[in-house]
């Protein structure tokens, strides 16, 4: 992987000598492309072979979606960057139990989808649809890029009475800074990125809030939401989780764990059963399982 980036930054930052923009689309593309696609575990094939499973047509590629249960009380889990909807497997029993249908998803790029990369457009297209499909989620649950999927999809327009986010991204201008270090770019081959992704990806948004931030999505967003984070995340600093929680003040509540990382987390007991109660009771009792799940991580 680091050969990989080594070679992509020599390449893109010769390139942006000769043609700045022809190397401003290179970065623009590589930008979009994870550069590995997760498998699905031997533990969680069994749960997946149960689901129901479709495509979905998304700028001429497509996703694979999953569903249990009968379509109505809808939660929808939204997974992250070169991860997939299977990671979510600990969740979807306990959601199940508790009488709701669950569906999920491996975006373009990811898992069994079609394609090499994909947007938060393209995140914002799969949630229109399985909202028109599926009517008002009773809650979306979201890990690492979802999570900014998934608000700057509520904003326009898809329908939630709650949503939790786990190691989520609060601001977009976060992962082209990553993006940035992990592939390092001359100073102008990093403006023409940004600029890119201000008009490609954000258009509808006045100038002075692109790239987009949840920061900005608070006067859109009525809904209780719930953040954990992990305080020893190495790849979505525990600071965005802070962020996103404080622009929702009285609406959000914080769990902040500890030694989970940024994947684990998606796997300890008391972070799922923190996330199940939210979803099932609200934000009150999550509180109280949160306090818990802090306490014993």
């Amino acid at each position: 992987m680091a050969r990989t980036e080594a070679l992509a930054s020599t390449a893109l930052n010769i390139a942006s000598r000769v043609s700045g923009r022809l190397a401003g689309a290179g970065a623009y593309a590589l930008f979009h492309m994870p550069l590995a696609r997760s498998r699905m575990r031997t533990s969680e094939r069994e749960l997946f072979g149960t689901a129901e499973t479709t495509r979905l047509k998304v700028s001429g590629k497509s996703a694979v979606v999953y569903r249990w249960g009968d379509g109505e009380r809808p939660v929808l889990l939204v997974h992250g960057w070169q991860s997939r909807g299977s990671r979510f497997a600990d969740f979807i029993p306990g959601l199940l139990e508790r009488g709701y249908s669950v569906i999920t998803f491996d975006a373009p790029g990811h898992g069994d989808a079609s394609g090499r990369s994909t947007t938060i457009l393209e995140y914002r297209h799969i949630l229109t649809e399985l909202h028109k499909q599926y009517g008002e989620f009773e809650a979306v649950v979201a890990h690492s890029l979802g999570a900014l999927g998934s608000i700057f999809s509520l904003a326009h327009g898809v329908k939630a009475k709650r949503i939790a986010t786990i190691s989520g991204v609060c601001d977009f201008e976060y992962l082209i800074e990553e993006f940035c270090a992990a592939v390092p770019l001359r100073p102008q081959l990093k403006a023409l990125l940004r600029e890119r992704v201000g008009e490609n990806l954000f258009s509808v948004l006045p100038v002075e809030e692109r790239p987009f931030s949840a920061v900005n999505a608070v006067t859109a967003l009525d809904m209780p939401l719930l953040v954990v984070h992990d305080e020893d995340d190495p790849r979505i600093l525990v600071e965005q989780g802070h962020r996103l929680a404080g622009a929702f003040g009285d609406q959000a509540r914080l769990v902040v764990t500890s030694t989970l990382g940024h994947r684990r987390i998606l796997g300890d007991p008391d972070v799922v059963r923190t996330v199940l109660d939210f979803v099932a009771q609200g934000p009150d009792r999550a509180a109280e399982a949160g306090t818990e799940a802090a306490a014993t991580s």
